[in-house]
């Protein structure tokens, strides 16, 4: 790697030539404040806030998009450097609405933090309040345009990232602001509701939608029985929420907290994602013998869901009938839970906690009702489940360990992966190729699917059968692969597609952070969780076993078809 020589503050660096100034001042130790700079999206010198001087500029600089060169000299601290980056903020704050106390992204709020960061005691001036109404459109997120600050990450995340392109910089000057088209709510546009957007903002211009309030509120009825499962992804991330590393495993603590906060029963929602391996398994194995749509596509995220049903109706056909772990599940509660408790489920309350916001939508789908209710009531996210914890007075770092009620949170290895972008397709492989060949595998670490990359392929024998698989992760990346198979190019047998970065562990819904590997740091955690197993495959989940058994019959049966199956339509917005 080319490299060029500079100094910075007095110091000598070397640092590689394609860095921008921004980049080599934390090779320095130099920490320069930025709002609309972000790790993973493309810089674009917005907000202005991270200035610095260049020896022989004629004016201040934005460091995230002024390139380095040989010899040049960089100084981040002086009094007209302080000077101009208070004035930014001040003029931001100006315009800006003086709520913070009540505001949801209140002490996680960027603006809030440099503010205090660059020494903003009084703001001097008394600008214009911007007064657009809070678009409450839809069941995920809630935008607040009187909060945004115009830095323009929520459209590149959108772009870059997802390539869904729902946010557009609209007006000019003061009015300058971000909307979907035509200034619509994200109920009228093609927004798949993944949450990306807010986890990139940095105010309160784009949350997730509280849904709290009702959860607290059939806790404090008697009259109703309130269960709640947990997502495979919320146990590394809870605890990041509550000031622990990321990739803390936080399990038993977290079940420990639900009972404290009031909930009947706490269920695992790996259960239920052994109970999708079975019935997916089973249909991808009926599609492969029987001449089936080819390749099969996994339908666990939501919002890759709303993606495939708003860009490629004419494909629906390869998407998985299962439900997600969330819906299968809450169709169980209802109907195999109640039964076995002998409860009335017209008084039973199904609460799931996920991290993905798009999740929230899935709930309120309308054939998300075979069970003749509602299958799930309400769903929170991993950051919601953090603030009811805070708000019950709840220490959670010295919380004992508890664990799982049973019958429904027995689980196994295979069901936590779901959590990680390959999980799916890896807890399938373990499942499909012992039935296929009846015999036991060597090995049931599949890592050719692991990881972070944005496309994986693997092509395995199985019994004698070569089976062409593909992982993918992002909408974007799920668009270059669904494009292909529209074009006929897509040699795939089984497709698994995650519509966030990472797969569940980066969805929508969980804490915001802006280090580079909180990440692999989570999938390291869901990892760990699998290897520590006592089971590791699906179809060996007694829990499993047993209600297939008793209850439901067989994979792909009449039974387990109307429960735990669905249908997909073109969804018309925009």
């Amino acid at each position: 790697m080319e490299m060029v020589n500079m100094i910075i503050d007095g110091g000598k660096f070397k640092v590689p030539k394609n860095f921008t100034i921004l980049e080599a001042t934390r090779i320095a130790g130099v920490k320069v404040p930025t709002l609309c700079n972000h790790p993973e999206l493309r810089p674009e010198g917005n907000c202005r806030v991270c200035v610095v001087e260049v020896k022989g500029a004629r004016s201040l600089v934005a460091s995230c998009v002024y390139p380095v060169s040989e010899g040049m000299v960089v100084n981040t601290n002086s009094p007209a450097i302080r000077e101009a980056r208070r004035m930014v903020v001040e003029l931001l704050l100006a315009n800006h609405p003086q709520d913070c106390l009540s505001c949801q992204r209140n002490l996680h709020c960027e603006l809030q933090t440099i503010a205090a960061e660059v020494g903003v005691r009084q703001v001097r001036f008394d600008g214009e309040k911007k007064n657009y109404p809070l678009d409450n459109s839809n069941p995920s997120l809630v935008r607040d345009q009187n909060k945004c600050i115009v830095c323009g990450r929520c459209i590149r995340a959108c772009s870059e990232r997802q390539g869904v392109h729902v946010y557009s910089f609209a007006n000019r000057g003061f009015n300058t602001t971000v909307v979907p088209a035509f200034n619509q709510g994200l109920d009228k546009v093609s927004c798949t509701y993944c949450g990306q957007c807010a986890s990139v903002c940095p105010t309160g211009a784009i949350v997730i939608k509280d849904d709290t309030a009702p959860v607290w509120q059939a806790l404090a009825n008697p009259a109703k029985h309130v269960v709640v499962q947990t997502a495979p992804a919320v146990r590394v991330a809870l605890g990041e929420a509550l000031g622990m590393p990321p990739g803390s495993v936080v399990t038993g603590k977290m079940v420990a907290a639900l009972k404290r906060l009031g909930f009947s029963k706490v269920f695992d929602t790996n259960f239920s994602a052994d109970l999708t391996i079975m019935e997916e398994g089973a249909e991808f194995l009926d599609r492969l013998k029987n001449g089936g749509t080819l390749p099969m596509i996994t339908s666990c995220s939501p919002g890759w869901v709303n993606f495939a049903e708003l860009f490629y109706p004419d494909l629906l056909d390869h998407l998985s009938t299962a439900k997600s772990p969330q819906q299968m599940f809450g169709a169980l509660v209802k109907t195999y839970y109640a039964e076995q408790a002998k409860l009335d489920p017209a008084n039973v309350i199904s609460v799931s906690i996920m991290p993905c916001t798009a999740k929230k939508a899935e709930a309120i789908r309308t054939e998300m009702c075979a069970s003749g209710y509602r299958d799930v009531d309400y769903v929170l996210t991993t950051t919601e489940l953090a603030k009811m914890i805070q708000e019950a007075g709840i220490d959670f770092h010295f919380l004992a360990e508890e664990n799982y009620d049973d019958p429904m949170g027995i689980a196994t290895g295979a069901g936590v992966i779901f959590g990680a972008s390959g999980g799916v397709m890896e807890a399938a492989l373990r499942t499909v190729s012992e039935l296929i060949t009846g015999e036991e595998l060597e090995c049931i670490d599949f890592k050719d699917v692991r990881g972070l990359k944005g496309v994986k392929e693997a092509t395995l024998d199985i019994g004698g059968t070569e089976v062409r698989v593909a992982v993918v992760h992002t909408l974007l990346n799920a668009r270059k692969i669904m494009d292909k198979i529209r074009a006929g190019e897509a040699n795939y047998h089984f497709i698994e597609i995650m519509a966030c970065p990472g797969g569940c562990i980066g969805g929508g819904g969980q804490p915001i952070s802006m280090t580079n590997d909180f990440r692999q740091k989570r999938i390291d955690g869901i990892y760990e969780c699998d290897t520590k197993s006592t089971i590791r495959k699906s179809h060996l989940n007694p829990a499993i076993k047993e209600l297939y058994t008793s209850w439901l019959g067989e994979p792909l049966g009449e039974k387990s078809h109307k429960l735990l199956h669905t249908h997909y339509h073109q969804q018309y917005r925009d």
